[in-house]
């Protein structure tokens, strides 16, 4: 079976490093290419990030430095979630190498153009690059096979605001300019919202089970993994939640790979841009209020526990291999 080639664009962050590790170590994928995305921390500090952690596993594909900023409002950032050099307390060794010189719109556009059809895109951040990116190539959403993102929140609460989530609040323009551009596109793309992905909960078990994985592969990947996620615990025990982390990206690239894990539901959404209190705000039109067709599949119905086994085997087997992943 042919592997599937994905473009990430992500801001590692915790969640989004064990997303990358786990594409890397599945045998199904091929990382065509990656962008760093201003969010969870500046891009800066994203694109080393996603540099080394591409460098850790054997990956090739072009990793492109993205947007400096959002398109309209100021950055913000979320340091005090996933830590000051965005991986909680793992301490990283310097890049190797600068990336790739193209600029993370340019990426996306280049790859879908050589390979139409074909790639998948998945963003784990913001938008923003995906919004510039369609400013040079509009014809993206036919180019690209499917878009996968996770952001927004359907019925739920916010992780930022009251009503918003994190990767739709650092940049709504861009959201609601990739949903409107999105809308007809030969395959509506695929939303892991916090209703989904809240429902992945690493407790401490989950965190004692990375701690043998790094035990048992001796992979550095492995480690710096674990001590990403006891920030994240950290974190989460500070907020409220207990001793336990909300990991949010790994399941949307998961099941852009398997289409596994949970089911999805056509929803028509939109992006709340004008709202003092609910700006960033993804707004479902569950009732047909609007009176237009659904532009996304919303994932939905998530089996949690057999998403994590499966996170863990994945990873288990492909850093465990020789030079793995």
């Amino acid at each position: 079976m042919a592997s599937l080639p994905l473009l990430v664009d992500c801001d590692p962050g915790i969640d989004d490093a064990i997303a990358l590790s786990y594409l890397a170590a599945h045998p199904g994928t091929e990382i065509a290419g990656i962008i760093s995305t201003g969010g969870n921390v500046e891009v800066a500090a994203v694109h080393r990030n996603n540099l080394v952690l591409a460098e850790q596993l054997g990956l090739e594909a072009p990793i492109a430095r993205g947007a400096e900023r959002p398109l309209v409002q100021e950055p913000i950032f979320a340091d005090d979630t996933h830590g000051p050099g965005g991986l909680g307390h793992a301490v990283l060794p310097a890049p190797a190498g600068t990336g790739d010189p193209r600029n993370g719109a340019q990426l996306w556009v280049d790859l879908a153009r050589a390979r139409p059809g074909e790639l998948v895109g998945l963003v784990l951040g913001p938008h923003t690059n995906l919004a510039l990116a369609l400013e040079i190539e509009p014809e993206l959403p036919r180019l690209l096979r499917r878009l996968h993102f996770m952001g927004g929140a359907i019925n739920h609460r916010g992780n930022t605001g009251p009503t918003s989530e994190w990767n739709i609040a650092v940049d709504p323009e861009a959201a609601q300019r990739v949903l409107a551009a999105f809308t007809g596109a030969p395959q509506r793309p695929v939303m892991g919202s916090l209703e989904a992905t809240e429902t992945v909960r690493f407790t401490q078990d989950t965190l004692d089970r990375f701690t043998e994985l790094a035990e048992a592969t001796g992979h550095p990947i492995a480690q710096i993994l674990v001590d990403a996620l006891r920030f994240y615990f950290e974190f989460h025990e500070a907020d409220g939640f207990g001793w336990m982390a909300h990991v949010h990206d790994p399941l949307v690239a998961a099941h852009a790979v398997t289409e596994d894990f949970a089911s999805i539901r056509p929803l028509t959404v939109d992006v709340e841009l004008a709202g003092t209190l609910t700006r960033g705000q993804t707004v479902g039109d569950e009732l047909g209020r609007w009176g237009r067709a659904p532009n996304l599949d919303v994932l939905t119905d998530v089996r949690p526990e057999e998403f994590i086994e499966h996170l863990l085997e994945t990873l288990h087997a492909g850093l465990g291999r020789p030079g793995g992943a």
